[in-house]
């Protein structure tokens, strides 16, 4: 499975950007598809992931209500809509592919197994 991340950018507090996750190389139907974030200096943190298959969604609380993870299966593409921006959103963001892990282990990085470079976001304030 490839994972191409897009997206990303320079927005000010309050503004919003929308990261998209195009997969290909693999039907996709068993895997969870998660994003997460890492700023310099700090651990890999989780923000959101989505079932290719069925309407699970799952949401760390820090983007809980700011965040909108969504799939359209006929582009192979997951999306990552932010709005609300804050300055502490600032990270780099990464998609990942769970080939078939629980749906509760999601925000864990180590039960994916693919990943996508990351794209930069960067939230002024």
């Amino acid at each position: 499975v490839q994972l191409q991340a897009s997206g990303g950018g320079l927005v000010q507090a309050g503004g919003s950007l929308r990261l998209s996750c195009a997969a290909s190389g693999r039907t996709l139907s068993t895997y969870i598809i998660g994003w997460f974030r890492q700023a310099p200096g700090k651990e890999r943190e989780f923000v959101a992931a989505i079932r290719w298959s069925g309407s699970s969604t799952y949401y760390a609380n820090s983007v809980k209500g700011r965040f909108t993870i969504s799939r359209d299966n006929a582009k192979n593409t997951v999306y990552l809509q932010m709005n609300s921006l804050k300055p502490e959103d600032t990270a780099v963001y990464y998609c990942a592919a769970n080939s078939g892990g629980y749906f509760y282990t999601s925000p864990l990085p180590s039960t994916y197994d693919y990943w996508g470079h990351g794209t930069q976001v960067t939230v002024s304030s």
